[in-house]
């Protein structure tokens, strides 16, 4: 009888202690869940942020700038800037039209997330065009609207690119060509279009002047959307072959305070085993290496050369 009572207890004790189990298990699980929920909503919250403000720096770009000027920044916006000046339509609304068809095929070629995000784009870049066209424009010279409109159109084309999104025209078209011929550079491809679509404006407007200050306005932007997802503090890399490698690395250490790396190598001609240190730096850190490396070693072997990015420890976080 005993026994029977000692075996529903310890039968009772271990299903208090599965469910205790199963509890503490649901709830962690309710716990990453919504963990997870928060980081969802903080992405997609910090993504329409960055479209939300994009679109409007382009639309100050274009309405205040490049089209009362009668410039353009390649795309759809250049096609819609020859329909506003020839029909007189709203070059928004003309830009919504045009990218249309190109959302449909789009809708069948990319993510689904990247075509939501497209057409939410499309639609703020044609509210907000067309709403900043109703103002006078900044400047009528030509040199200061291509280079402000480009500034601009750069800061905002990057802005809405760092939220993985497109507001149509080039970049989406690009996303399209790509699916179907994947060998091709997307560079390459809107250098191609945007210079296709300029040629169109100079020949509609009898100006090549337009093309030239246009050109401007295209470099300008492309070199916002690098700076702005690169930063302005680039660095560079230096590598420097050297037999004094060991006393070079040791005072870039205690003097700059940065690391090196040592890279076994071979010269093909000498035949030579040797090391080679790679440094990496600001311009200012890789100028002062240089220096000491030359102190060092009158005879070293140094190239420099521009680092697109630098992640890790000293540099840019790793997100």
């Amino acid at each position: 009888m005993q026994d029977n009572k000692d075996k529903i207890r310890e039968k009772n004790i271990d299903n208090i202690s599965k469910h205790i189990a199963d509890t503490k298990i649901k709830n962690k699980i309710k716990k990453i869940d919504k963990i997870k929920r928060g980081l969802i909503i903080k992405k997609y919250s910090k993504d329409f942020f960055y479209i939300i403000v994009g679109c409007f720096i382009m639309a100050m770009g274009t309405s205040l700038f490049l089209l009362p000027n009668q410039l353009s920044s390649g795309g759809f916006a250049g096609i819609s800037t020859i329909i506003y000046y020839l029909f007189k339509l709203p070059l928004g609304i003309t830009m919504f039209f045009l990218n249309i068809p190109l959302l449909i095929l789009a809708f069948f070629k990319i993510s689904k997330e990247l075509f939501f995000k497209s057409i939410i784009g499309t639609l703020l870049l044609t509210l907000f065009i067309d709403l900043l066209d109703t103002f006078q424009a900044f400047t009528d010279d030509k040199l200061l609207a291509c280079i402000y409109g480009g500034i601009l159109n750069g800061i905002g084309t990057a802005l809405v690119l760092r939220a993985t999104a497109s507001t149509g025209g080039t970049d989406l078209l690009t996303y399209v060509i790509r699916k179907y011929k994947p060998h091709f550079q997307t560079a390459t491809l809107i250098v191609v279009v945007d210079t296709i679509i300029v040629l169109l404006n100079v020949v509609f407007f009898k100006r090549i002047e337009v093309g030239l200050y246009s050109a401007i306005a295209i470099y300008l932007m492309g070199k916002m959307i690098d700076i702005v997802f690169e930063g302005v503090n680039f660095t560079k890399m230096m590598f420097i072959i050297s037999k004094e490698y060991k006393e070079i690395a040791t005072r870039v250490g205690k003097e700059l305070d940065r690391g090196s790396t040592a890279i076994y190598a071979k010269g093909m001609y000498t035949r030579e085993k040797r090391m080679m240190l790679l440094c990496v730096g600001t311009r200012t850190e890789i100028a002062k290496i240089k220096m000491l490396a030359i102190e060092i070693d009158p005879k070293a072997f140094i190239i420099t050369a521009n680092a697109r990015e630098t992640w890790g420890k000293g540099f840019k976080k790793v997100k």
